[in-house]
């Protein structure tokens, strides 16, 4: 038996219950994680509160996509793990199948990937689905080079921040916005070369006034909603516009015909579809993040952490939006 979360109804964070759950052996592709450490994500919350892109298929329903721990027990087909290795656990499966918010968990092989020395559990689970996001749209998708500009909303989340040292590491311009001052100093030091305060400023007059005129290559978008029209305006000719997140919760139109203006690609990316779903892809990624976090290119920032009993207060501090850096669940054992 192992301590896990589960929820039985859709709701607030004060559905989530901690309960003693079989855990059982590992089947063909499969690892048994001791789960040390455990990374929140939106993604959760959603799913949680019945708002996700794909609806809970039975209740009681797990939760969770991204941990750390070690290995206990490798199932059937499994090659490249061994029993006490310290791995983290990616986003790369659906959560009406596999859930980490646990003590145990069995999740897919093919979601695990080995922890570089030196990182901690607790740092391991908050790495990988935001540098896996930020790389899998700004670079594998877009193909962000040196030189270019890439706008950030939502630039304090653990995503955002991730974006920031993304983009300094391949030599482009991270400028990030915020709604208030509060945030401002805390992303200047973390890297952003301009901070946008948008209750005071036009994010595109700012953004054309930073670049020459020219626009921003790309503008990376974790609110999608109306706002779009806005960011739209800042877009350079031919740049993109990527949206990876709808905390807005409002309908998002397409700006480009109201706006007339030219080749504005607008695109939608979600990382368990697009990057870790696919083997290669994934392995290119890996292998991006682990050198940057070996040179120290990549410095993950975790807000708070909160213990395993703690889950609801943890889910509602999240809900909040107040934190800036990761959220990181810890596990007793």
């Amino acid at each position: 038996m192992a301590r896990t979360v589960r929820f039985h109804e859709y709701g607030g964070p004060e559905v989530l219950r901690l309960e003693d759950v079989p855990v059982g052996d590992p089947g063909p592709g499969e690892l048994s994680i001791r789960v040390d450490a455990i990374g929140l994500n939106r993604a959760e919350a959603l799913f949680r509160g019945g708002h996700y892109i794909e609806p809970v298929k039975e209740f009681p329903a797990r939760l969770g996509a991204e941990a750390a721990g070690v290995v206990e027990a490798v199932g059937a087909q499994v090659t490249g793990f061994e029993i006490g290795q310290p791995v983290s656990v990616v986003p790369a499966f659906s959560m009406n199948d596999y859930g980490v918010y646990a003590e145990r968990a069995i999740v897919p092989a093919a979601a695990v990937v080995h922890r570089p020395d030196g990182l901690d559990a607790v740092t391991g689970a908050a790495v990988w689905m935001p540098y896996l996001t930020a790389y899998g749209a700004l670079v594998d998708v877009g193909g962000m080079r040196a030189g270019d500009t890439v706008v950030l909303t939502a630039a304090s989340s653990s995503v955002g921040l991730a974006a920031i040292q993304v983009a300094q590491r391949v030599g482009a311009v991270p400028i990030a916005t915020t709604r208030t001052r509060a945030k401002r100093d805390a992303l200047l030091k973390a890297g952003a070369a301009e901070v946008i305060v948008t209750d005071e400023e036009n994010i595109a007059d700012r953004v054309h006034d930073l670049t020459g005129g020219r626009g921003a290559e790309f503008v990376f978008d974790a609110v999608a909603g109306p706002g779009v029209v806005d960011l739209a305006r800042a877009v350079a000719p031919g740049g993109t516009l990527f949206l990876y997140g709808a905390l807005s919760g409002e309908a998002t139109p397409y700006p480009g015909f109201e706006l007339g203006m030219p080749a504005l690609n607008m695109r939608t990316y979600t990382v368990t579809r697009e990057l870790t779903a696919h083997p290669e892809r994934l392995r290119r990624a890996e292998a991006f993040v682990s050198s940057g976090l070996r040179n120290g290119a990549f410095q993950p920032v975790v807000d708070r952490t909160f213990a395993l009993d703690a889950i609801v207060e943890a889910h509602r501090y999240m809900e909040a939006g107040t934190q800036v850096g990761k959220i990181v669940v810890t596990v007793d054992h």
